[in-house]
């Protein structure tokens, strides 16, 4: 997991050079976040992310061909930013996850990370194989892994919609908080395999055969419990004799986020899961009585927020020309499918048997957008695979995927959301005679409101 340094050769579209990220660069990073701050929510009305924004002003601003900042996607800074960014929103995601209070509609997420992540990581890593011939067996499996999980940021107005049920609005947003986690060993076993089979593994990696990769897991796996759990008992043993004063909860809980990635790492462990583990530890240590856990978990979780942006920054600035200099026709297709096909069919097996209507079952599908965890997997296939035209092609394949979820995604969200509730709305309300009839999941409704 540690940054590498490659060469890269002319036509590529990574700047060569010196530091990652530049004065000005850093200076215009900032005022971009100033300036999506104060509009924020008028650019939510006009169905405008924040991802999108950053994205393009990325390309913009910081594309190898023509942009006037300097951003080496290569450099050690880049990527301990992007693992940075992952690790804090992994923890904060998984710590948001309260499980007690999840019981009663834990199915939906259960049937969504456990038969329908996998089918998409399988459908996935199956179509690259089929579309993309030159690919080995493990780089096909990164590329189905690397999409899979979804990011709920990109629809946030659907799950932020009361008037959509929230026991669809609470699968949405569990899947979105535990699949990037879930699929992390997959990702990290890949890329130690691809490493191996396309001959770039440098010298001193701890296996090419992907069991250092599981060593790694398993490291990452304990210090992961070890920080999280006990962090959260400290906080709550220290809370209940008052001595924490006000706001060093969220200092804590951000020392122990930032903790656990950094000694898994420090331990030649995967800090991502890591992180992850920890934050579900976490919030299953503290005690809820005496510790408001939404409050303390703030930190960690605008941290990773305002460092998402820098990473959707890079994205448009390093990523997005991958696809430019690789487009063709099997991309494209590549590209659709996994953002309907490959994800869909594995949401309505899923869910078959939950007595949901067709509706219900589509907008579920539709909303599983491809964002920042694909993103920070793309910059790791860099550094871990370097530069050479298969692996130029997979990283395009995930950037035109994440480009089109970020825009597609991001302009439906308002607007599918209306029209999913006036439908539901239209169903429920009685109509003249007999024909009148109740929806086929106002069971959400009458469960939930």
């Amino acid at each position: 997991m540690l940054p590498r340094t490659r060469c890269h050769g002319a036509g590529s579209p990574i700047h060569d050079g010196g530091g990652a990220v530049t004065e000005a660069t850093f200076a215009v990073l900032a005022l971009l976040v100033l300036a999506w701050a104060v509009t924020s929510d008028l650019l939510a009305r006009a169905n405008i992310t924040g991802p999108l924004v950053f994205t393009a002003a990325g390309f913009v601003l910081g594309n190898p061909d023509w942009g006037p900042l300097k951003v080496h996607v290569e450099a050690p800074s880049v990527h301990l930013l992007a693992e940075l960014t992952l690790a804090m929103l992994l923890f904060s995601d998984a710590s948001r996850v309260n499980l007690s209070g999840l019981k009663r509609d834990i199915n939906l997420p259960v049937r969504l990370l456990g038969i329908g992540l996998p089918l998409s990581v399988i459908i996935g890593s199956l179509l690259a194989a089929w579309l993309f011939d030159d690919f080995t067996w493990a780089l096909a499996g990164f590329v189905g892994a690397t999409l899979a999980p979804t990011d709920a940021a990109l629809s946030a107005q659907v799950v932020n919609d009361q008037r959509i049920p929230m026991r669809l609005r609470r699968a949405l947003n569990v899947e979105s908080g535990l699949n990037d986690g879930i699929v992390t060993p997959i990702v990290t076993f890949t890329l130690a395999v691809a490493a191996g089979q396309l001959g770039t593994a440098q010298e001193g990696d701890a296996s090419t055969d992907g069991s250092g990769a599981l060593l790694e897991l398993a490291i990452g796996l304990g210090v992961g419990v070890v920080v999280g759990l006990g962090s959260g008992r400290l906080l709550t043993y220290g809370s209940r004799r008052d001595w924490v004063s006000t706001g060093a909860g969220r200092l804590g809980t951000f020392a122990g986020a930032l903790s656990s990635f950094a000694l898994a790492v420090a331990l030649s462990g995967n800090g991502f899961i890591a992180a992850f583990v920890a934050g579900i530890a976490f919030r299953a240590g503290l005690d809820e009585d005496v510790i408001d856990a939404d409050n303390v978990i703030e930190l960690p979780e605008l941290v990773g927020e305002i460092l998402a942006f820098a990473v959707w920054f890079l994205f448009g600035a390093a990523l997005v020309p991958f696809f430019v200099h690789n487009f063709d026709v099997p991309l494209l297709a590549y590209a659709v499918l996994s953002l309907t096909a490959v994800r869909m069919v594995p949401v309505a097996l899923a869910l078959l048997g939950k007595g949901l209507d067709s509706q219900t079952v589509l907008f579920v599908g539709w909303f599983g957008p491809r964002g920042l965890a694909s993103v920070v997997f793309a910059l790791l296939a860099i550094e871990e695979l370097g530069e050479n035209e298969v692996v130029e092609r997979a990283v395009a394949a995930v950037a035109l995927t994440v480009l089109l979820s970020v825009v597609l995604h991001g302009i439906s969200a308002g607007p599918l959301g209306r029209r999913y509730v006036r439908l539901e709305q239209a169903e429920d309300s009685p109509g003249p005679g007999p024909r009148s009839r109740r929806s086929p999941h106002h069971h959400l409704n009458s469960d939930l409101r």
